[in-house]
C-alpha cells in the first residue's frame, strides 16, 4: 500500500477490510484473531484511507459495516492523526466532509463524531474548509445537510467549546460569532432534532461564558422560554439544564427573570418525563448555593414541598425495588462488588467529609428530591414544617400493602429534614422514634432500610438527649433495634442496618460500654453469616465500635467474642486477595483501641503486614516472581496497620521493629512514586519517631531527606496529604533525635515559612502542622532558627493560635521561647501577634512551660522602656489583656 496525492483504494485491499469488518460486526466471530488482523492492517500508513473510503463512498456495502469503519477510524485518528502524513490527513478531510448530508442517519452521526475527533487533533484553524463546509449545510435547507453538520458543531461544542473561541487565520470573525446566530435561529426549528442539537450546543458554551454568548443573552434567554413548553421532552430537559448551569455560572442573569423560571421549574419538576422532572429538580440544590434571598422561593415552598415528596415515591421502574427482593441466600453478583479505596492514613484535623447519606447509588429523582428536601430544611428550617408534616403523616398513617412506597417516602422525608428542622422536630422526638421502632419490623425490606436510616440521622440528637428522663431508654430500644436488624435475611436491610449502627457508634461513643457483649454478639453473628459485599460494611462497625469504646474493649470476655472469628478469617484470606483490605483497616481501628492489650495478637500481624510490603515491592518489578498482581492498596493498608500497631503497643513494638527490615522497607515507601503509598508511609514513619526512635537512626539522614523532598515541591497543593505527613513526621523525629536534625532544619524551616505566609485555599491541618514542626525545630536548633525568626513570626503566631491546647502545642512553644532567648529583637515587630498567641491557651498545663512564657513576657516589659510596653499593650482587644494577666504581668 502507498499513499499518493490522488490516492486510489486496491479492489484486493478493500475487500479484505471489509470482510474484516463484516466479521468483526458478527456476533459469532473471533474477536481476538479479527483484532489481530486488523492490527497487522494498521501497519499500513494508507489503513485509515481504505477504512474512510468504505465509510464514504461504499455505497453497495451494509450500513453496518460502513459505520464498523467509520468508528475504527476514529479510534485510529484520536491515537494517530498527527503522525500521519500531510496527504493522508488530507484525503481524509476531503472525504468526510460530503458524508456530513449522507442520506443514513447512522453515517451523518459517525461522521460527526470522526470530525469532532480531527478537530481535537489540529483544530479549527487546521482544517482549512471545514467552517465553510459546515455553514454551507447549516444554511441548505436541506434537513440531512442541516442535521450532519448540526451534530458535527455539537460534538465539537461538547468536547472542544473553546475552539471555537480563538481566531482562526484568514476568517474575519471567530466562529463562535458566525455560529451562535445560527444557533439560535434553529432553536425555533420545526425538526426536533435541530431544535434539541442547537440548545445542547449553546449550553456547552454556559461554563466559558464567551463575550459572544454575554451580549447575546437576551436573545438566548428569549429562545430559552419560547422551548420551555417544546413538545420534545430531550429539549425541555436541556431548557432545565440551562437553568441550572445559567444560576450555577452566572445568577445575576436570571434575577430579573426569577419568579417566572422559579415557577416554570416548579412545573418541570412534574413533568411526565422523569428525566425533565431530574434536571429540574436539580435546580433547588443550584438556586440555595446561589446566595438569592430565600424569600424569592418561601411563597413557591407550599406548592414546591408536596411536589418533591411525591417524587421521592419509588417510581415502577427503580432498580432498587428488584433488589431488594433479595435475601441472604441470593450469592452476591460480581457488579455488586464495588471497588473499595482505602484512604491513606492522614494526621490532622481531616477536612474532608463523610458523606454517610447515600441510601441508593444511582442518582434519580428520588434521591434528588430528597436532597433538594434536605437543602430546604437548612435554608428554611421550621418553616417547612407546616407545609411538610401534614402530608408525611398522612401518608405514615396509611396502613394498607397498596401504599408502603407512600409510607417509605414519607420515612425518607423525615430522615432527609432530620438535620435543618431539628429544632422544631426535637420537642417531638420520642413520638418520632416510638412512631419509626414498629417500622424496623415492617413486612417490605424498603421500608425496613429506610427507617434505619432516618434514625441514624437522629442519631446525634437521641445520644444528646441521653441524660434526659427516658431518654437512655429511647437511646436504648433504638440500639437493639438496629441490632436486630443487622442479622435481617435481607441483604439491603443488613447494609443499611450496619451503616446506620456505624452512624450510632461514632456518635454514642463510651454510651455502648454498657451494651458491648450484646453489640458484639451480634456484629460476630453478621460476620459469620454475611456475604462479600455486606461484610465490608461489618468491618466497618467492628473497627468503629473500637474507635467509639477504646479500651473498654480490652476485657477477656469482649476479646473472646471479637478476635476468634477475625483470627480466623485473616489465616484464611491470601496475600492476594483483596478481601484482606477491609479486614487490615478493622485491624487497625482494633489495635489503637486495644492499646497493649493487642500484644497477644501483634507478632502474627505484623509479621504479615511486612510480607505483604514486601510481597507487592517485588510484584511492582517482577509479578511473575512475586506470584501476585501488584496492588499498592495492600502496601497502603500495611503500613497503616502497622501505624495502628506502634500508636496501640506504644514502645512495645520495638523488639518486632528489632527483628524486622522495617526500617529499609520503609525508607522506599517514603520514596515510592505513588502518593498514597508515600502518605502512609510517613505517617509510620511519625509513628516509630514516637516509640522506636532508636531504630530509625541508622538511616536517619535518608528518612529525612525524604519527607523532606516532600515539603520542597511546586505539586504542593496536589499532594497537600503527603506533605502534611511529612511536616508532622520531621517534628516527631526533631524531638527524639534533637541536634541530629540540624542538617536538615533549615531546608525544611524555608518549605515551612511559604506555607505559613499564603495560608489561602491550604489545608488547615498543613497550617498546624507546619507551625507545630517549625516550633519543635526551633526548640531543637535555637540557634539555627533564630536568626531568621522576624521574616517568618508573625504569620507562624497567627498559625499558633488558631491550633488547640494539646501537647504539640506545648512543644512549638518551647520553641518560641528558646528563639527568644537566643534573639529578642528578632519578636520584637511581631510582639502584638506573639500575645495573641499567647492569648490562644486556655491553659498551659505544663508548669515549667508556663513560667518561661511568663519569663518572655517579663523579659519583653522591662525591655521596652519610655511607653513602648504599654502600646503595644493598648494594641490588642481587652479579652486578650485579660488572658495576658495570668502570666504576672
Amino acid at each position: 500500500m502507498a499513499a499518493s496525492v490522488l490516492w486510489q483504494p486496491k479492489e484486493e485491499g478493500l475487500r479484505e477490510i471489509c470482510g474484516l469488518l463484516e466479521q468483526s460486526i458478527s456476533p459469532n466471530s473471533d474477536k481476538s484473531l479479527i483484532w489481530q488482523q486488523l492490527q497487522h492492517y494498521s501497519q499500513f500508513p494508507d489503513f485509515n484511507n481504505y477504512l474512510t473510503f468504505i465509510f464514504a463512498h461504499a455505497e453497495g456495502t451494509p450500513v453496518e459495516i460502513r459505520q464498523a469503519a467509520g468508528l475504527l477510524l476514529k479510534n485510529n485518528l484520536r491515537n494517530a492523526f498527527k503522525s500521519m502524513s500531510p496527504s493522508n490527513q488530507q484525503y481524509i478531510k476531503s472525504e468526510l466532509l460530503p458524508s456530513l448530508g449522507a442520506a443514513d442517519r447512522h453515517i451523518r452521526t459517525t461522521v460527526g463524531t470522526i470530525i469532532s475527533v480531527v478537530v481535537q487533533q489540529g483544530g479549527v484553524s487546521g482544517w482549512r474548509g471545514l467552517l465553510q463546509a459546515l455553514l454551507q449545510c447549516l444554511d441548505s435547507n436541506d434537513l440531512n445537510h442541516m442535521e450532519g453538520a448540526m451534530d458535527a458543531l455539537s460534538k465539537i461544542c461538547e468536547d472542544i467549546p473553546q475552539e471555537l473561541e480563538l481566531d482562526v487565520p484568514g476568517v474575519a470573525e471567530r466562529p463562535i460569532n458566525v455560529f451562535l446566530p445560527r444557533l439560535f435561529k434553529f432553536f425555533q426549528s420545526p425538526h426536533a432534532s435541530l431544535r434539541k442539537l442547537s440548545l445542547g450546543s449553546v449550553n456547552q458554551f454556559i461554563m466559558l461564558m464567551p463575550t459572544a454568548l454575554l451580549q447575546s443573552m437576551d436573545q438566548y434567554l428569549q429562545g430559552l422560554f419560547v422551548l420551555a413548553h417544546d413538545s420534545t421532552a430531550e429539549v425541555r430537559k436541556l431548557v432545565c439544564a440551562a437553568f441550572v448551569q445559567l444560576i450555577e455560572v452566572r445568577p445575576s442573569v436570571l434575577e430579573p427573570h426569577l419568579g417566572n423560571i422559579i415557577e416554570y421549574m416548579l412545573q418541570a419538576n412534574k413533568d411526565t418525563d422523569e428525566e425533565v422532572a431530574l434536571e429540574a429538580c436539580e435546580f433547588w440544590s443550584a438556586y440555595s448555593e446561589a446566595q438569592f434571598r430565600p424569600e424569592s422561593l418561601s411563597s413557591f415552598l407550599p406548592r414546591l414541598i408536596p411536589v418533591l415528596l411525591s417524587n421521592m415515591v419509588y417510581a415502577e421502574d427503580d432498580e432498587s425495588l428488584a433488589d431488594a427482593e433479595e435475601d441472604e441466600s441470593f450469592p452476591d453478583r460480581d457488579q455488586d462488588l464495588k471497588p473499595r479505596f482505602h484512604a491513606s492514613r492522614f494526621h490532622g484535623a481531616d477536612d474532608a467529609e463523610d458523606d454517610d447519606d447515600d441510601i441508593v447509588n444511582i442518582w434519580n429523582l428520588r434521591k434528588c428530591s430528597a436532597a433538594a428536601l434536605d437543602i430546604f430544611s437548612n435554608v428554611f428550617g421550621d418553616d417547612i414544617l407546616p407545609t411538610l408534616m401534614p402530608s408525611v403523616q398522612a401518608k405514615l398513617a396509611s396502613t394498607d400493602d397498596a401504599t408502603w412506597k407512600e409510607r417509605e417516602a414519607a420515612v425518607l422525608a423525615l430522615g432527609a429534614i432530620a438535620e435543618g428542622c431539628i429544632s422544631g422536630l426535637y420537642p417531638h422526638l420520642p413520638e418520632i422514634v416510638s412512631f419509626l421502632i414498629p417500622l424496623l419490623d415492617d413486612k417490605f425490606p424498603l421500608i425496613r432500610s429506610i427507617t434505619c436510616w432516618t434514625l441514624s440521622r437522629y442519631s446525634k440528637f437521641i445520644v444528646q438527649g441521653i441524660g434526659h428522663p427516658k431518654g437512655h431508654e429511647q437511646f436504648d430500644t433504638i440500639l437493639m433495634g438496629l441490632l436486630r436488624r443487622i442479622l435481617d435475611t435481607n441483604k439491603r436491610v443488613q447494609e443499611a442496618a450496619c451503616s446506620a449502627f456505624a452512624t450510632l457508634e461514632e456518635e454514642a461513643a463510651e454510651e455502648l460500654a454498657p451494651r458491648l457483649e450484646v453489640i458484639l454478639q451480634h456484629l460476630l453473628c453478621a460476620f459469620g453469616r454475611y456475604q462479600k459485599r455486606n461484610l465490608r460494611i461489618v468491618y466497618d462497625a467492628i473497627g468503629t465500635l473500637a474507635d467509639a469504646v477504646g479500651g473498654e474493649l480490652n476485657q477477656p470476655r469482649y476479646l473472646d467474642i471479637l478476635m476468634p472469628p477475625l483470627i480466623a478469617k485473616w489465616q484464611q484470606l491470601s496475600n492476594a486477595d483483596k478481601d484482606l483490605f477491609p479486614l487490615l483497616e478493622c485491624f487497625t481501628s482494633i489495635a489503637q483501641a486495644l492499646g497493649p492489650g493487642f500484644s497477644q495478637f501483634a507478632e502474627p500481624v505484623f509479621q504479615r503486614c511486612i510480607n505483604l510490603i514486601q510481597t507487592q515491592q517485588l510484584a511492582k518489578v517482577d509479578a511473575v516472581s512475586a506470584g501476585v498482581q501488584y496492588d499498592k492498596e495492600f502496601i497502603v493498608c500495611s503500613l497503616d496497620l502497622l501505624s495502628g500497631l506502634a500508636e496501640g503497643l506504644g514502645a512495645g513494638i520495638e523488639t518486632l521493629v528489632a527483628q524486622s527490615n522495617l526500617r529499609d522497607l520503609l525508607l522506599q515507601c517514603c520514596m515510592d512514586d505513588t502518593c498514597d503509598v508515600r502518605q502512609s508511609a510517613l505517617a509510620l514513619l511519625g509513628d516509630l519517631a514516637r516509640v522506636c526512635p532508636a531504630h530509625l537512626r541508622p538511616r536517619l539522614s535518608e528518612f529525612l531527606n525524604a519527607a523532606t523532598k516532600q515539603l520542597n515541591t511546586p505539586e504542593l497543593k496536589e499532594t497537600v496529604s503527603v506533605a502534611n505527613n511529612a511536616c508532622w513526621a520531621i517534628g516527631e523525629l526533631a524531638v527524639k533525635v534533637h541536634q541530629e536534625i540540624s542538617p536538615v532544619v533549615m531546608t525544611v524551616v524555608s518549605c515551612l515559612v511559604p506555607i505559613l505566609q499564603h495560608t489561602e485555599g491550604i489545608n488547615k491541618s498543613l497550617i498546624e502542622n507546619s507551625a507545630i514542626t517549625l516550633g519543635r525545630l526551633a526548640w531543637v536548633c535555637p540557634e539555627l532558627v533564630s536568626p531568621h525568626m522576624e521574616h517568618f513570626m508573625q504569620s507562624w503566631c497567627i498559625a499558633l493560635s488558631m491550633i488547640r491546647d494539646d501537647i504539640e502545642k506545648e512543644d512549638a512553644f518551647r520553641g518560641l521561647c528558646a528563639m527568644v532567648r537566643a534573639n529578642p529583637s528578632g519578636a520584637l515587630s511581631s510582639l502584638v501577634y506573639m500575645c495573641k498567641a499567647i492569648a490562644s491557651w486556655h491553659e498551659i498545663r505544663s508548669e515549667d512551660l508556663h513560667n518561661e512564657v511568663c519569663q518572655v513576657l517579663l523579659g519583653y516589659k522591662q525591655m521596652l522602656r519610655n511607653g513602648a510596653w504599654e502600646q503595644c499593650m493598648s494594641a490588642l482587644d481587652p479579652p486578650v489583656k485579660d488572658k495576658l494577666s495570668k502570666y504576672q504581668l
